[in-house]
């Protein structure tokens, strides 16, 4: 296969990303300096930034069997670089307290947003599955790198342990779904897969261990348990990540999935997505209201939002309406928790303890009240204190 100069520029803020990572590679190889490698990346992911300018100028195509690059693929690639250059920009200060290699942490994030720029365009549940992978892997080391501490150890264990189950339901089902239809293109398994089979059994069991999988990898009810533990152990900065951009690329590429396949036409997955979606919606705001820690607020929060996208989801075969909600509501979502979490960032420190204490104390009188900006209600924002707490005024 021949690859023309349409397809290349199709591919800039891939190709961009991807040597970016060799750069940071070999100059951590090189010479260790935290400071050069942050610029680096993020130079890197701003230039892959720039580069969705070009692709826009190029046109909608399939560049490869595996990934299409269209409007679709842009906003959501976008959207994984602004939260991956938020999520190196929030750990630069957080790394500078850090005792142990910091370099590494940019190499871990630039490998990710490559996972979630992959998921953007996919168009084949191969990609999808590499993707997922490629976004998930380098998590698991970001979830555990303040290893010195327990609840990050602890957190990083569940993350790998559960996602690696969750993996190996996805790619059961995909091989049900493939038995059933002999394709693997989202385009060719939208146009095998007629209204009539969505009610075979062996297709229906293929698509209810997907919808398991990518259940836990968006924390919907009720695969949701390792959400809390994991954003609460995880450094700040990664909890950023987990919220924004590995949520945002998986829920795209699940988005284009559901716009091929005729799986919303089916009773059956539109009762058990529905569910879904209510338990997420219910508990999660039940669960948020009862929280201390603003960080497991903020993991039941993400359950919440989960859910209402889900809804649209369930709708997206009535019309485009369901499209251009999902990116207005997922832009949205992406810039309230980038605010939430930069200033759980800001304010936390690797050695410090749990992060969220210190929205309690009063060292920085300027972060602490804009806290509640990035949450959806500023009264639910700091729960469980009293104005005369003490623990408020230390």
């Amino acid at each position: 296969m021949t690859i023309t100069p349409q397809q290349l520029i199709a591919l800039l803020p891939l190709l961009i990303v991807g040597l970016t990572v060799v750069v940071v590679m070999l100059s951590i190889a090189w010479r260790r300096n935290h400071f050069l490698n942050a610029t680096l990346s993020v130079l890197g992911l701003n230039a892959a930034l720039v580069s969705l300018w070009f692709v826009g100028q190029n046109g909608a195509m399939d560049v490869t069997p595996l990934i299409r690059v269209d409007g679709y693929a842009m906003l959501y690639t976008g959207l994984v670089l602004l939260a991956s250059l938020a999520t190196c920009t929030f750990a630069y200060p957080w790394l500078e307290g850090y005792k142990d290699n910091k370099e590494e942490f940019y190499l871990l994030v630039l490998i990710a947003a490559l996972g979630g720029i992959l998921l953007a365009g996919a168009n084949h549940l191969a990609a999808l599955f590499l993707g997922i992978e490629l976004i998930s892997l380098p998590l698991f080391g970001l979830v555990g790198y303040a290893f010195r501490q327990k609840r990050s150890l602890e957190a990083s264990i569940k993350y790998t342990i559960l996602s690696a189950a969750a993996s190996s339901f996805l790619l059961f089902g995909m091989a049900l779904v493939y038995a059933n239809s002999g394709n693997l293109s989202f385009l060719a398994l939208g146009k095998s897969l007629a209204d009539n089979m969505l009610h075979e059994p062996l297709l229906l069991a293929g698509l209810g261990l997907m919808i398991v999988g990518l259940g836990f990898k968006l924390s919907l009810v009720p695969f949701h348990l390792w959400t809390p533990d994991v954003y609460q152990g995880a450094p700040a900065p990664v909890s950023t990540f987990l919220a924004t951009a590995s949520k945002i690329a998986i829920f795209g590429v699940v988005m284009r999935l559901f716009l091929y396949m005729p799986v919303g036409n089916s009773e059956a997955v539109r009762v058990v997505l529905g569910l879904i979606a209510f338990a997420s919606i219910i508990f999660g705001n039940l669960m948020a209201l009862s929280q201390t820690n603003i960080k497991r607020l903020l993991g039941y929060s993400s359950i919440s939002h989960l859910g209402y996208l889900l809804v649209a989801l369930i709708a997206l075969q009535s019309g485009e309406m369901s499209m251009e909600a999902v990116g207005v509501y997922l832009a949205g979502y992406l810039f309230s928790s980038l605010g939430a979490f930069g200033v759980v960032s800001l304010m936390s420190s690797p050695y410090r303890g749990p992060d969220a204490d210190s929205l309690f104390s009063y060292p920085r009188p300027v972060l602490a009240p804009s806290d509640p900006v990035g949450c959806d209600d500023g009264d639910d924002a700091l729960p469980g204190r009293h104005p005369d707490d003490p623990r408020l005024y230390r």
